[in-house]
């Protein structure tokens, strides 16, 4: 299997759009606008799936990183200026989620999935920020996943036993939730009980990742040296590189979830796919 067979004919990588100082958290809403993050200048973009037009959603986005949208539209995001996560209504309003763990602050809120439920699962490792007022040591006794139920405001740790936690993407029916350990080049699959703990975690791929999204025939997309993809079965099925630098992150956006919307240092870039994302 080539990567033409899920990349449309012809597809290639584009330049959508540059300028930017480290792009982030790319995650489309309902419509398949494209929310992204410029992590240095504080700001949450958003790209329009009709007019490919860019516009800033927010200005003061708690140095916003990983980001999804829950089910009501709003957009939440691993704030970690303070070591939060952060919900941001249509209009662009912030409100706290969640500002620590166990009385003490997280590490820095890195990357976030929400189940179908409502659930939100949460990495947590530690990558020292210049813009922090605390102290840059760690703040927890590790680098852990975490999990926050449906209405509930207290997180529950659901994996202790990672170096250095990053990407995490769950499944559509909210029954496997895949975790990358960038920390020891690994990438993890659970299954998640009907409590949100994760149970049968097996390792998927022996290779890390920073941001990852699944499309809808259960392939993997890993990030870092471009983009890797594995089926399901973690077979290595293709490999699109984006740009010199580090590819951090990438969703499906656009009208038909079809464009691969990847976020790759100073740029972002888009490639259509035969494939489409998974709402």
């Amino acid at each position: 299997m080539d990567k033409n067979s899920i990349a449309a004919p012809g597809a290639q990588v584009e330049k959508l759009g540059e300028g930017y100082k480290f792009t982030e958290g790319p995650v489309a809403d309902a419509k398949g606008n494209v929310f992204f993050t410029d992590q240095p200048n504080n700001k949450i973009i958003r790209w329009d799936a009709e007019t490919s037009q860019f516009s800033t959603f927010s200005d003061k986005a708690g140095r916003a990183n990983g980001m999804y949208f829950d089910k009501k539209g709003n957009l939440v995001a691993c704030s970690d200026e303070d070591n939060q996560v952060w919900s941001f209504d249509k209009k662009g309003n912030p409100t706290v989620l969640v500002k620590e763990y166990d009385g003490k602050l997280l590490n820095g809120p890195n990357d976030l999935w929400i189940d179908p439920k409502g659930g939100m699962y949460l990495t947590d490792p530690l990558y020292p920020r210049d813009y922090w007022k605390r102290d840059p040591k760690m703040q927890q006794d590790g680098e852990h996943v975490y999990y926050l139920s449906p209405g509930s405001k207290a997180l529950v740790r659901v994996d202790d036993k990672l170096k250095k936690p990053n990407g995490i993407i769950g499944t559509a029916d909210g029954k496997k939730l895949y975790v990358a350990d960038i920390g020891a080049n690994k990438t993890y699959l659970y299954d998640i009980a009907k409590d949100g703990s994760l149970t049968n975690k097996i390792l998927f791929v022996s290779k890390g990742s920073d941001g990852m999204i699944l499309d809808n025939e259960g392939n993997l997309y890993l990030t870092g040296d471009g983009v890797t993809v594995f089926d399901k079965t973690g077979e290595k099925i293709a490999h699109f590189p984006i740009s010199k630098g580090w590819t951090a992150n990438l969703c499906f956006g656009g009208k038909n979830r079809d464009l691969l919307f990847i976020t790759s240092e100073t740029a972002v870039y888009g490639i259509k796919m035969r494939v489409k994302g998974v709402k």
